[in-house]
């Protein structure tokens, strides 16, 4: 998730969903698609979060789409 819409290197906008943060905080979806780590890297269905001032990244997520995460 990210509310930062220049990143994106394909989007489309969405009308409805909404995201639930813990202290029950809500903020809409408006869109979303694909972002490019580098050129040889994308992430694909992230979502454009109206007024989300931080990147989300699910790490589970990126390994379930056949993913190596590695920490240093």
């Amino acid at each position: 998730m990210t509310g930062e819409m220049s990143i994106f290197q394909d989007h489309q906008m969405k009308k409805g969903g909404k995201v639930i943060f813990g202290g029950n905080q809500h903020d809409k979806v408006i869109g979303g698609k694909t972002v490019s780590l580098k050129r040889t890297m994308s992430i694909n269905n992230v979502l454009l979060v109206d007024d989300l001032k931080h990147n989300l990244l699910s790490i589970s997520q990126l390994c379930d789409n056949g993913n190596n995460v590695v920490f240093n």
